[in-house]
């Protein structure tokens, strides 16, 4: 759907490449721009894919967000490596990247420099904190941008200490919205020929996501508290305990609350003025919830999913990822696909959500594995030219044993 579309993409760890892997789905080329050491996620593990001798291949964490792109391992150190990525972007219509404010000044590669070069550019850069105010200069990581933004002090058991949500969805969430952005302002060049620049910012897309949450804080003046796996104005919509395992109930309007009660044995409960509304169970909620909890105790999850199920009313298992992952959901929407990996071999990857509009998926790339092929084919470097780069350390490919320079990726030596 994107092709011939070329990104570059100077990003790193996970909102970044997540953006740019959005794009590669829908058929954009990426050109992954790595140090000699590559991305600094391959190395975050364990756990690791490994190869036939049962070596470390690459981790997870890379793997979940870099599939579809070339990776090309170049030293922007390097005056002549800063230079083969400014050729690169003459030839590209999206730069991304995530590089602390002002460093990329330094190599002649900051948005502003490019774009007055090349008008046409689109431009993205992602940072903790965006480009104006206070905390410009700060950096940014998920951890610290829950923290901050209030969500953890939301998240957790009442009475308990302040949690974090169990991935980096903040990060992930600012990766989408980017490529929305990027796909808006590209769809402006083509109409008047001339890019934009978007500046994306950990907090800003933070506080956008917290929805109802910001906007009741707006209304009231009060932050929320943590209520667990409840919900702050739907109830019961949370996790109950049932003799031999949790399950969750999400009772979505008062005709729902009503079949719940006769499906439990209390219909009195939905004739109960205080129970009657869902506004009034909300104000009513250390009420109700423990005689539900006591209802749900005395028989196992099985049961009550087929009885509030058979009523209308949403009921499903607390599953873990493990569980979710095989799924027979899963395998119909073809969720997990396999490919070749340079290393690990056959390699289980998520699969794009865009489905049918998705290319094939194609591996995460080794650090350096597409360095000459790209420079060969899209700046028309001789194999002399590259030979000499690469015995200079400016440019990295990989080696049959390692992945990255640290671990069997080779400079020649002539």
């Amino acid at each position: 759907m994107l092709a011939p579309l070329r990104v570059l993409d100077l990003t790193r760890v996970l909102a970044g490449p997540y953006a740019t892997q959005l794009l590669a789905d829908l058929g954009a080329t990426v050109w992954k721009v790595e140090p000699p050491r590559g991305d600094d996620t391959r190395g975050w593990g364990p756990p690791f894919a490994h190869d036939a001798q049962g070596d470390r291949a690459e981790s997870a964490y890379f793997l979940s967000t870099n599939r579809g792109k070339r990776s090309l391992a170049i030293d922007l150190k390097d005056p002549r490596g800063a230079a083969l990525v400014r050729e690169l972007a003459e030839h590209a219509d999206v730069l991304i990247e995530n590089f602390k404010a002002g460093d990329l000044a330094r190599y002649g590669l900051d948005p502003r420099t490019l774009r007055e070069r090349w008008p046409r550019l689109v431009t993205c850069s992602i940072t903790g904190f965006g480009g104006s105010g206070p905390r410009a200069s700060e950096p940014g990581y998920d951890v610290a941008l829950q923290a901050l933004t209030g969500v953890m002090a939301m998240t957790g058991e009442p009475g308990g200490p302040p949690a974090k949500v169990g991935v980096a969805w903040i990060d992930v969430l600012t990766g989408l919205h980017a490529a929305v952005g990027i796909l808006a302002a590209l769809r402006e060049r083509d109409r008047t020929g001339v890019g934009a620049h978007l500046d994306m910012a950990l907090w800003d897309v933070t506080l956008a996501s917290l929805v109802n949450q910001a906007q009741a804080t707006l209304l009231t003046g009060r932050a929320p508290e943590r209520l667990g796996s409840a919900h702050p104005t739907i109830v019961p919509y949370q996790a109950f305990e049932a003799a031999d395992a949790p399950f969750v109930v999400a009772c979505g309007n008062d005709r729902q609350f009503e079949r719940l009660a006769h499906a439990i044995g209390r219909p009195e409960l939905a004739l109960d003025a205080r129970f009657a509304s869902n506004a009034g169970r909300v104000q009513a909620r250390e009420a109700l919830v423990p005689l539900l909890a006591e209802c749900f105790a005395a028989h196992p999850r099985g049961h009550w999913i087929e009885v509030l199920s058979a009523v209308g009313v949403p009921a499903t298992p607390v599953a873990t990822l493990r569980e979710a992952l095989d799924d027979p959901q899963t395998a119909a929407r073809g969720l997990v696909q396999h490919v070749e990996h340079a290393q690990a071999g056959r390699l289980p990857l998520l699969a794009s959500p865009f489905g049918e509009h998705a290319v094939a998926p194609a591996p995460p790339p080794a650090v350096g594995e597409h360095t000459r092929a790209v420079l060969r084919e899209v700046l028309a470097l001789d194999e002399a030219s590259l030979d000499a780069l690469q015995r200079d350390g400016v440019i990295v490919e990989p080696t049959a044993g390692g992945t990255d320079a640290g671990e069997g990726g080779r400079r020649v030596s002539g």
